[in-house]
């Protein structure tokens, strides 16, 4: 199915596909990338999605609203909500409510991992039926992803990190500072991580030794320092992350491998 409507702007919509309508399956949510002013849903890998089905994952892809449209975290109540609209759905669509996992690149990755690690969302006395819907998943898989969204830790870990081309009020709109760090912290994955948060899988593209010379700032704020700091703390609270990068050795070779080993009995 096509452009199903789960909330009321015009980019509340998702795709979804079924492994099998004759029994019950997991599902993956796809959530795309963009720095979030751009990407659409049309960007999911096409082998992964019929890697997943032809294992009999079910898979959905996500659009959401850009920061032109509203300020953080509104993406990020919007994947919310696209996740609670398909568990109320599960009955119909043949979809297992307990086996659910997010996974993306770059904003994608950010939203994955904050729906992964914040805590129950679920609101149980609500009059809207969707939000009284869990919001916690099994796993998630990122590739590129921010583990946090303080531009000073950026400059503190990132090599010759300048600036992002997006300035703090075009991506929160206008807050006091005392606000604007409330809301940094309750979306960046390093900041809410828990010892009883699902596991993960990290896929980045450079080795932690990797000179940044040359490199323009889209390839640092993909750096694989996010991915080693999310991981050193995930570590020391007993949760289990796995790390990717060229040459790393890791459990899992691909996200689709670990996907199949966390939503398949």
């Amino acid at each position: 199915m096509a452009n199903v409507k789960y909330g009321t702007h015009e980019r509340n919509v998702f795709d979804i596909w079924f492994a099998d309508t004759t029994k019950v399956t997991p599902i993956a949510l796809y959530i795309h990338g963009g720095g979030f002013v751009g990407g659409r849903k049309e960007s999911l890998n096409v082998g992964l999605l019929e890697n997943l089905l032809e294992s009999g994952i079910s898979v959905a892809a996500i659009n959401y609203r850009f920061l032109k449209q509203a300020p953080l975290p509104a993406a990020h109540h919007d994947v919310l909500r696209a996740l609670q609209f398909i568990r109320t759905n599960a009955e119909e669509w043949k979809i297992d409510k307990t086996k659910v996992a997010a996974f993306g690149g770059s904003a994608g990755a950010q939203l994955s991992m904050w729906l992964a690690f914040s805590d129950e969302m679920a609101s149980p006395n609500a009059k809207d039926p969707v939000e009284r819907e869990s919001s916690r998943l099994v796993c998630v898989a990122t590739n590129g992803g921010q583990t946090t969204m303080d531009s000073t830790l950026w400059k503190k870990w990132i090599p010759e990190f300048d600036r992002y081309r997006t300035t703090s009020e075009q991506f929160y709109g206008k807050l006091t500072e005392k606000v604007r760090i409330k809301t940094i912290e309750s979306i960046s994955a390093i900041s809410i991580i828990s010892s009883d948060d699902p596991p993960i899988f990290m896929e980045y593209s450079m080795p932690p030794d990797e000179s940044p010379s040359g490199k323009g700032n889209g390839w640092k704020i993909h750096h694989v320092i996010f991915g080693i700091k999310l991981k050193e703390k995930m570590d020391e609270l007993g949760v289990e992350a796995d790390l990717k990068y060229p040459n790393a050795e890791t459990k899992y070779e691909t996200r689709l491998a670990f996907l199949k080993a966390k939503l398949l009995d």
